[in-house]
């Protein structure tokens, strides 16, 4: 790994690390949001252990780092290691930033610290995967199941949180642990759009018509987009017809919609949006 690669590296984990650590400082402990991470567990535990919670959470951070080492060995270690020793500084340094504040500075509705605290989380945990590091925490005790147990990563990681949620319900009640929830699938949704970042988003658009070459030579001279010809056949007519493909950028759409229904105004056209798209005419160009 070159030297640029590895500072780019480590600003993400401590970027990712400081954002993870500000939602659970300002919205997830003073409002005891039962989330599917460390704090949230900390939050989920301390009415039967009476434990500070930001002691608790830097508390299960450490040990599931350990329990993680052992368990799925020395690459993991080495990828969770920055994000095990900067996240519990970080809560505590924030901790006692907020102690200067009046106490009801970050005392709020459940749904907003809900909200808030998901969205800073899934942006935090979003950069750190981009770097392929790990944050530790909770995801050990998935990818200890998904190692061991024929489970995948996906169903892992929602046992888990399915058994923070329900000791949340246990301790705290039912609307409580739904708040949670909802903390949980906004935290989700804002790594998905962290991970892609910055990345091409496309339409793919596949054509069915009789006048194929015509709208061929359309997309190519007019739209400006390469086409692939995939051969397709009629399920019920058992008639061959070639189907266009054509990936365009998504202001791209409106002029191919209207040169092809020009030429046909019967052509059966399906869209589907693309997360990201690499190669020519995308990520780089002709002369690059």
């Amino acid at each position: 790994m070159t030297d640029v690669k590895q500072g780019k590296m480590i600003m993400y984990i401590l970027i990712g690390n400081f954002l993870v650590a500000c939602g659970t400082t300002f919205f997830i402990l003073p409002n005891n949001i039962l989330n599917g991470g460390t704090a949230g567990v900390a939050v989920a535990l301390k009415p039967l252990l009476h434990i500070d919670t930001v002691w608790m959470t830097n508390a299960l951070t450490i040990g599931l780092y350990i329990v993680g080492a052992i368990f799925l060995g020395k690459r993991f270690a080495m990828r969770s290691l920055i994000s095990t020793i900067c996240y519990p500084i970080f809560i505590i340094l924030l901790s006692k930033y907020a102690d200067t504040l009046p106490r009801s500075t970050f005392i709020m509705p459940a749904y907003l610290a809900s909200i808030y605290s998901g969205v800073l989380l899934g942006v935090g945990l979003g950069l750190v995967f981009r770097v392929e590091a790990s944050t530790g925490g909770m995801d050990v005790p998935a990818l200890i199941l998904h190692k061991y147990t024929q489970l995948s990563s996906g169903d892992a990681v929602m046992i888990v949180d399915i058994a923070t949620v329900a000791l949340g319900i246990y301790t705290y009640g039912l609307v409580p642990a739904l708040i949670g929830i909802m903390s949980v699938y906004i935290s989700g949704a804002a790594i998905n759009k962290t991970m892609t970042l910055r990345s091409q988003a496309a339409k793919n658009v596949m054509i069915i018509s009789d006048f194929w070459q015509d709208i061929n030579e359309v997309l190519l001279e007019e739209v400006d987009r390469g086409v692939t010809i995939l051969k397709g056949q009629g399920g019920y007519t058992g008639s061959q017809r070639p189907v266009l493909m054509c990936v365009i950028n998504q202001k791209q759409y409106p002029k191919l919609e209207q040169a092809v229904l020009h030429i046909d105004p019967h052509a059966f056209i399906i869209v589907n949006d693309v997360q990201e798209v690499k190669g020519y005419g995308f990520s780089y160009e002709e002369n690059s």
